[in-house]
């Protein structure tokens, strides 16, 4: 059982009917595997800190009673209003009466549901390289602010002794009696008491000295009349001594006091008598970074055949961007070395839209006067180069934008796990993101970044040695004196973040914690320190862990992320009914996390002499973890393209050491990235990873230093023009229904609760007026627009409120503790009308349910001015929805999965449409203009009544066996919703069908995206269930709702026939829906053996689980067009059929050239459909695509005038190879 350390409140063996932390979730389970009317168990509340919550299982249904303690410490169960509460002295005490029959529960406490004693832990250190763990430092964990700001958590240390109370204990031991006979004498003083004084101040002392000497200069310039004082203080202070000095000390302090209470006020009346009278006030005394030089930046003029004629061939040109000048040089290469050149001024430059099928190519939008604009597209030498340039330009903007506040900054992340060995003086690869793997651009390497956040672990180097190194040599190579935030240390696990000088006064709200999940979770050799704070008015928290070693140790070390993420105190207080993944804008997540690859360390070795990541990234433990939602859901990562960063031999990057001689025998340690940098951001936020790799020259530790740089959005704290709305201008949040599926046995009534920081305070909706359940472990909850309460936020202009979020919280009436959580952004909800969202509820790291409502904010028309962000300046060609071959269209996502309103013509009770996804859209349009409108139904929305909220399917509890599931009926109908005429979605769901027991990847150069993340329900493949039906005829399903993955199935989940599926089946049959009636029909749904109980050959829990199966089932209105069969992937289990190897699916990548070519040339019927990779495919020359790509040869029509020149520039060398291509282009030119 996981627990965050420390003795139980019952002693140190408490009953073992008292699961202490256990969560609401956890002990609803284990009150359904015992499945008997009367079992029971108590837990710590989730809701109020020292009370408990009791819960009992009557008829199917578990019943939550709270037990709160009152003023003196007794306990008593909440009762009614009006009934007398018995009163009892422990909680054994009260248990024992409820034994008793008829004492006012659902039913007598029968059978105790016992707490699963965890087995004794294993020994975890550093690795398993030590025998022994590392000694802590002094301070075990130890926080420093050195903005001011004090840390609003403190972190669990022991009182240092110092040596003030032995001072006065000896006074009061011996000298006091010396005192009281000196005064029985006569004696009108104590000089034994002056004496244990003077020496207990003696530190004070030196330390008023050092305050005054540094408060001399700026008395003598803004108070000569203390200065005085203070001078005649400072000179007393070297001759003092004897009775004087204690006098001498209050005299001080006195001084003191006066001086520092009345300065600032005198200093404040001198700088304005001195502004009044100097005309200008001299300029501020901040130290800028280096210059940025120009860069010239070689491309080619990308054309369309129409411009050919005009301009001849592609031209090459040259763009040279002045930063520091605020321009954009643009010079043509003429024939005889002549050169024709334009320059565009920053604010001439209206737009940057960056192409997603060829990753190199940029359109920029010149404005040539007021009301006309030119587009140009520019071919670079490579993606890096286009991303080079575009960071540029965008410096450029941000430096000579009118605007007081940043919308955008760029963070540096690093992690290091440092082998417990000072780092070397040279750390300037890890700093400037020089290694392995997707890195920055020379020409862009040396801008300085924003934020730099600094994780380590087996750090032996004290924290200010530590962060002086860093500032060091960040100095060295920005020129700037970056500012300490934050230093949060954890034995040997440090996290420091600095910031730019001219951003420090950007930072508040900073907060530090940690948690300790070594031995007992008691020992801090593991664990984790976070920081947080708020950045304008965007929130940002850091997360530095250290997980469990050992390459076994997947369990164990879930579990510290579990942990970590339940008990780091960071972030808003308001927010303690969520945990850290939703209480921030921007959550980073970074360290040594020690998951490890599961394949034999000859392949692995072999695949990294290869350089083949991709087999490595499927056996990847913390991948696979993801996929099946045990860990880090909804994070994102950026996909990964450099060796494993551990575990080297130290001294060198050449050779990994595997294993290692232990009194045990002999250990292994396969090579493995152990370390991570993951992210979870708000829905419709800016975010993007621009680089993902690791150093190859720092070889000190058997880790290699990890970076990543992030570009984020951030919001300003926005002050309104137009001051605090009147009545008539005053926006609404307003709410039409809200309807939600939540994972309980409870049948106890619900309420909302909202928070966000554009409300004055969170708000209550009242209790549900609907709840229904097919299944006794999930209950349909819905509120209509009477129990939900309007939201006034405190600001009306749309500007503030397209950058805000709100907060939900789903909570029961009876002991007020969260059944799931979720964020909403307002920004696409803004409108006249309703809109739908649709969204996954979770609570400690797991997913709960799904929730879905319609709302609106009505924003007042005298309110709805707004402006481009910086980051909305570049977008990405919605007229390219192609990419080249191989290449997968995995769409970039914020870290929440969010759904927003869909396109097409639905009622409400369809399932929502496109998952948000930023960057994909052109973010040039009006914040209104993104939003889709809900528009009405077509035709009878009664022929759709069936879909995923009422299918009973969807209701599967994992773990607990349900007959619904074993008794699905084969019975297979003709599906009575079809799209309407023109509304059919496209086929091609642009995302490569892989094994759902892998981790999804993606091509290098395009958005990342998180692990097991549906798509929209118009683009993502179907997946399918074998339906046993008398001749064994295969079953196929709908497309269930687009946004909820499920849990994954544990071994034994479901207790059904061993029966074989009768024949394989079509990973893509076409499609039809599944009736499932509640009685109990023959023949059964089965799954076989192996899929059961994880055994040979079979996929274990990693491929599917009972949710993914009901989500599967889940009846959808409009199901999509019907794709041919495509072969599956390569699994690594063999014993589960075609139809359960994924749940669902992920659809092939389409080659149409309807997507890759939107202006595609008409050659006739032959050539007409053809892309540039099937045209070389056809002629067998497809190892020549990508650099015809590269070159900007992505159309055949554009390709059709090509040289032999051009072909030589594109890589094509070989005679023969071009006279058969420009022959063919020759042939296709005819058949024009």
């Amino acid at each position: 059982m996981a627990g965050g350390g420390g003795v139980s409140p019952l002693g140190l063996a408490p009953p073992l009917w008292y699961h202490r932390d256990l969560s609401r979730a956890a002990a609803e389970e284990l009150l359904a595997r015992a499945g008997r009317d009367g079992s029971f168990l108590v837990r710590d509340s989730e809701s109020v800190n020292g009370a408990y919550a009791l819960c009992v299982l009557f008829q199917k249904h578990v019943h939550t009673y709270r037990v709160l303690p009152d003023e003196e410490g007794f306990l008593a169960v909440q009762t009614s209003q009006g009934v007398q509460p018995k009163r009892f002295k422990s909680l054994p005490e009260l248990v024992l009466l409820y034994l008793q029959p008829s004492q006012g529960l659902v039913s007598t406490l029968l059978y105790p549901v016992d707490r699963e004693e965890s087995l004794p832990e294993d020994r975890d250190y550093s690795d398993g390289e030590d025998e022994k763990p590392p000694l802590p430092p002094r301070s075990a964990s130890s926080s420093t602010t050195p903005t001011g700001s004090a840390p609003e958590t403190s972190t669990d240390s022991a009182p240092a002794a110092n040596g003030l109370s032995t001072i006065s204990h000896e006074y009061l031991k011996g000298s006091y009696a010396l005192d009281l006979q000196a005064v029985k004498q006569g004696a009108s003083s104590l000089p034994h008491l002056n004496k244990t004084l003077v020496s207990s101040c003696k530190r004070l002392n030196g330390e008023v000295d050092k305050v005054l000497s540094g408060l001399e200069i700026l008395s003598k310039v803004f108070d000569q009349q203390s200065a005085f004082m203070v001078s005649k203080m400072i000179q007393q202070s070297v001759n003092q001594g004897g009775d004087q000095e204690l006098e001498n000390l209050v005299t001080k302090l006195a001084i003191l006091k006066d001086l520092l209470s009345s300065i600032e006020k005198k200093a404040l009346k001198a700088v304005q008598d001195l502004s009044v009278s100097t005309p200008s006030s001299l300029p501020p005394l901040t130290r800028h970074s280096k210059p940025i030089p120009v860069q010239a930046f070689e491309v080619k003029l990308d054309v369309y055949l129409a411009d050919l004629t005009k301009i001849g061939k592609s031209q090459k040109h040259s763009l040279s961007v002045d930063v520091e000048g605020g321009k954009l040089v643009v010079m043509k290469k003429m024939k005889d070395n002549q050169e024709d050149w334009n320059t565009f001024t920053h604010h001439k430059i209206r737009q940057l839209i960056k192409s997603q099928r060829v990753q190199n190519k940029l359109g920029i939008v010149f404005e040539k006067d007021k009301e006309k604009s030119q587009r140009k597209d520019f071919i670079f030498a490579s993606a890096k180069k286009r991303e080079a340039f575009c960071q540029l330009l965008q410096l450029m903007k941000n430096k000579h934008s009118n605007q007081d506040e940043p919308d955008m900054i760029s963070i540096f992340i690093g992690t290091w796990n440092m082998g417990s060995v000072p780092s070397p003086k040279a750390v300037g690869s890890w700093l400037l993101c020089r290694g392995l793997g997707k890195t920055l651009d020379e020409m862009t390497v040396t801008i300085p970044h924003d934020l730099y956040v600094f994780g380590t672990q087996e750090n032996s180097v004290c924290d200010r040695e530590w962060v002086d190194s860093l500032r060091t040599a960040l100095k060295e190579h920005t020129e700037l004196d970056y500012k300490p935030i934050a230093v949060q240390t954890l034995w040997n696990i440090k996290i420091a973040v600095l910031v730019k000088p001219e951003h420090e006064n950007r930072i508040s709200h900073v907060g530090v914690s940690s948690v300790k999940t070594g031995i007992a979770n008691t020992l801090g050799n593991k664990g984790a320190v976070g920081v947080s704070f708020m950045f304008n008015g965007t929130s940002f928290g850091f997360v530095n862990c250290h997980l469990t070693s050992g390459n076994e140790k997947i369990g164990r070390r879930n579990q510290n992320y579990l942990d970590i993420l339940r008990l780091l105190s960071l972030g808003d207080k308001q927010l303690s009914s969520f945990d850290i993944s939703l209480r921030f804008t921007h959550l980073f997540w970074l360290g040594d996390l020690n998951y490890r690859l599961d394949m034999d360390i000859q392949e692995i070795l072999n695949y990294i002499n290869r350089k083949e990541f991709d087999p490595l990234l499927k056996v990847d433990q913390l991948n696979l973890e993801r996929e099946k939602n045990k860990v880090f859901l909804r994070f994102a990562e950026e996909e990964i393209s450099y060796p494993p960063t551990y575990r080297y031999e130290r001294g060198s990057r050449d050779t990994y050491v595997w294993q290692k001689q232990k009194a045990t025998g002999m250990r292994t340690n396969v090579p493995s990235w152990c370390d991570r940098i993951l992210w979870k951001s708000y829905p419709e936020t800016h975010i993007v990873c621009n680089s993902y790799g690791c150093t190859d020259d720092v070889v000190t530790s058997d880790h290699s230093p990890v970076f990543g740089t992030f570009e984020v959005g951030v919001t300003s704290q926005f002050v309104s023009k137009k001051g605090l709305p009147k009545s008539s201008e005053q926006a609404y949040i307003e709410f039409e229904n809200i309807e939600a599926i939540v994972k309980t046995a409870s049948r106890t009534k619900f309420f909302i609760e909202f928070y966000s920081t554009c409300l004055e305070e969170f708000k209550k909706s009242y209790e549900n007026d609907s709840q229904s359940s097919d299944n006794v472990n999930f209950l349909r909850v819905g509120w209509s627009n009477k129990q939900l309460t309007t939201l006034k936020p405190l600001l009306s202009e749309i500007e503030y409120l397209q950058d805000q979020h709100l907060l939900l919280t789903v909570k029961s009436l009876d002991g007020y503790e969260s059944y799931g959580e979720c964020v909403v952004a307002l920004k696409s909800m803004i409108g006249s009308t309703a809109q739908q969202f649709h969204t996954y509820l979770s609570h400690r790291g797991e997913e709960t349910g799904n929730i879905r409502g319609s709302m609106r904010v009505r924003v007042p028309a005298e309110r709805m001015g707004t402006r481009e962000r910086l980051y909305e300046w570049i977008s990405v060609d919605k007229d390219e929805t192609g990419v080249p071959k191989g290449r997968s269209t995995l769409p970039p996502r914020s870290g929440h999965d969010y759904v927003k309103p869909s396109l097409t013509h639905r009622h409400v009770g369809a399932v929502l449409g496109k998952v948000s996804e930023e960057g994909e859209r052109s973010t040039k349009e009006d914040g209104t203009a993104a939003r889709a409108k809900q528009d009405s139904a077509e035709g009878d929305p009664s022929a759709c009544k069936n879909n995923s909220y009422n299918n009973p399917a969807y209701y599967i509890l994992e773990g607990v066996p349900n007959q619904s599931a074993a008794t699905l009926s084969s019975e297979l109908l003709p599906s009575p919703c079809s799209p309407p005429a023109g509304k059919a979605p496209l086929s091609g769901g642009g995302r490569p069908s892989s094994g759902s027991s892998h981790p999804r990847r993606h091509t290098a150069g395009h958005p990342v995206r998180p692990i097991n993340e549906e798509g929209s329900s118009e683009d993502d493949g179907i997946a399918v269930v074998g339906v046993v039906s008398g001749g064994g005829a295969g079953g196929t399903l709908n497309r269930p709702p687009p946004d909820f993955p499920p849990p994954p199935l544990p071994k034994g989940a479901l207790e059904m026939a061993d029966i074989p599926f009768s024949k394989p089946r079509p990973l893509y049959p076409d499609l039809a829906e599944v009736k499932i009636p509640a009685a109990n029909p023959s023949p059964a749904f089965v799954l076989g053996e192996d899929f059961r109980r994880g055994g040979a050959g079979g996929l274990d829990d990693q491929s599917c689980s009972v949710l993914q199966m009901a989500k599967t089932l889940s009846e959808s209105e409009y199901p999509p067009t019907p794709r041919a069969p495509s072969a599956p992937p390569h699994l690594r289990g063999q014993g589960l059929g075609d139809a359960c190897r994924t749940f669902p699916p992920r659809a092939p990548i389409t080659e149409s050239i309807a997507e890759d070519l939107p202006e595609e040339a008409l050659w006739g019927s032959s050539s007409s459909s053809l892309s540039v990779g099937e045209w070389l495919q056809r002629l067998g020359l497809d190892h020549y695509e990508e650099g015809l790509l590269h070159n900007g040869w992505d159309d055949l029509e554009f390709l059709s005038d090509i040289t032999e020149e051009d072909l030589e520039e594109a890589g094509i060398l070989d005679s023969a190879h071009k006279r058969i291509l420009l022959e063919s282009l020759r042939q296709q030119k005819q058949q024009k």
